[in-house]
């Protein structure tokens, strides 16, 4: 089956999620602090496990949110001198070969080389002199990897209304810098996504924005829009890039907050929420597989224990509905 289907008796087309986020170490440690510890202690061959696990969910495009944090890089480098301390030597490499060993495409995160992760990035851009350099050397050090498909810039774009000038430029020079390496893909997630309207300067926008994807977060996890809000923005959305013949992208937010921690959100929200999307949007994405869910039994289990239910009730709504 594939990974949509349009539901008998009406229009909608339903679609599974067929993309995710994962990390070595999630960027808020208070968010991740249901599965930092675990990531940590991952082998080469847990990570194997662990994207397999995803690929069988029915991923195909995975989305790695850093290889840095606070000044000290996930991977061998010539640049951040300073490590992570994980299990694994090289945690990149090990995805990397992963993807290539289960023909995933991923997006390597390009950001939070330094502290403040966020902040003023959100507005112009994460303007790091290490951005390049880094791009250069995982370039040159991974771009072997069929996986490596492209770059993803992991300082969200602060939407309101409108993306702000200085964001685009510094997303387009950027771009461009990771062309100039390899590969040519980038990928963008926007947050402020309620607020976004259907008019001429935003369609300008999105033609001018040189990234080949924009997902957008749903913002439903973080509290910030109802499932009726959401289903109107998604659909001035679809409108706005059919306009600048753009592809649309979704990020669903399949977590809940338990006062700082991501835990995962009960199936039924994520229905409606995959849902709503599957309307509009080309292909969905979601924040995040790694901590949310896991496979009952998983010898890798990394996440919350209710991660198994939403696994579990996910799978089985995707089997139900042919989605896979």
């Amino acid at each position: 089956m594939g990974e949509e289907r349009t539901g008998e008796g009406n229009s909608v087309t339903l679609k599974r999620i067929t993309g995710s986020w994962f990390d070595f170490y999630h960027c808020n440690p208070y968010e991740g602090d249901c599965w930092n510890a675990t990531t940590q202690q991952f082998t080469a061959e847990d990570w194997y496990l662990k994207l397999k696990e995803m690929a069988e969910a029915g991923m195909d495009t995975l989305i790695l949110l850093h290889v840095a944090l606070h000044g000290k890089a996930f991977y061998p480098s010539e640049v951040l001198t300073w490590r992570w301390d994980t299990v694994c030597p090289d945690p990149l490499e090990a995805v990397l070969d992963a993807g290539d060993r289960l023909g995933l495409s991923i997006y390597v995160g390009l950001g939070f080389f330094t502290t403040p992760i966020m902040g003023p990035h959100s507005t112009y851009g994460d303007k790091s002199g290490l951005r390049d350099k880094i791009a250069e050397e995982l370039s040159a050090r991974y771009g072997h990897h069929a996986s490596f498909v492209g770059w993803y810039f992991p300082s969200e774009a602060a939407i309101i209304r409108y993306f702000e000038d200085e964001y685009i430029a510094y997303a387009n020079e950027f771009a461009n810098v990771c062309r100039k390496f390899g590969p040519q893909k980038v990928l963008i997630a926007p947050y402020g996504t309620r607020s976004v309207v259907n008019d001429r300067r935003f369609v300008d926008q999105i033609r001018s924005l040189e990234v080949d994807y924009i997902a957008y977060q749903d913002e439903i996890g973080v509290n910030r829009t109802t499932f009726e809000a959401a289903d109107e923005t998604f659909a001035r959305l679809r409108e706005v890039h059919d306009q600048a013949g753009k592809p649309l992208w979704a990020d669903v937010e399949i977590f809940k907050f338990a006062g700082k921690v991501l835990h995962p959100a009960p199936f039924e929200r994520v229905r409606r929420q995959l849902e709503i999307v599957s309307k509009h949007v080309d292909k969905v994405l979601c924040y995040q597989y790694l901590g949310m869910m896991n496979k009952p039994g998983s010898p890798v289990h990394a996440g919350h224990e209710t991660s198994v239910k939403l696994y579990e009730d996910y799978m089985n709504w995707v089997r139900q509905q042919g989605l896979l």
